[in-house]
């Protein structure tokens, strides 16, 4: 795994070994951020369910202003602060070890406006796709936001949440990305 594009191009990252996080493939990374890349120009990314920080440091590379990393796998967090310090992208970036769910509270105390919402939870906890809908009722997300949730192709996922719609759906395999503006 690598980052794809941007300032840090090319440069590997290390992932968790064994099950405890699943990260995107290069494939499915790179497809993603050339559809969302036009709209990278500064703003604040949230990588929930982080693992190894990929889809936060990739947007860190292609000119997110700033990212938030939330994983509550204890193991994974190391993981994250060597990959964001192989890119030079500390000073960019906040590591968080908490559960995602925890993530509306805090970023509300921080006074949070999120432009790029990476929801990519264990395909399991399909709850964990009404986060975005929290984020939205708070206040979260920025008017010109976008929504990235990666998903099990079985998964069916709301059209909308709140004022954020289905802008696009693109399958890989048996992993789905929808993303909403």
């Amino acid at each position: 795994m690598r980052v794809v594009a941007g300032e840090q191009r090319g440069i590997p990252l290390r992932t968790l070994k064994g099950n405890d996080t699943r990260p995107t493939s290069d494939k499915v990374k790179e497809s993603l951020f050339n559809r969302i890349g036009p709209y990278l120009d500064g703003g604040i990314a949230v990588d929930l369910f982080a693992g190894s920080g990929s889809l936060g440091i990739e947007a860190l590379s292609r000119g997110a202003e700033h990212a938030y990393f939330f994983e509550k796998e204890r193991k994974a967090l190391p993981i994250i602060q060597q990959n964001l310090e192989k890119c030079r992208l500390t000073d960019r970036a906040t590591v968080i070890g908490q559960r995602a769910e925890r993530s509306v509270a805090h970023l509300l105390r921080e006074g949070i406006k999120v432009n790029y919402l990476f929801v990519d939870p264990p395909y399991e906890l399909k709850e964990m796709y009404e986060l975005p809908a929290r984020f939205e009722e708070e206040g979260l997300l920025a008017d010109d936001a976008l929504i990235i949730c990666e998903h099990d192709r079985q998964t069916k996922l709301p059209e909308r949440y709140g004022r954020f719609t289905v802008e696009n759906c693109s399958n890989y395999g048996s992993i789905s990305v929808t993303i909403y503006s």
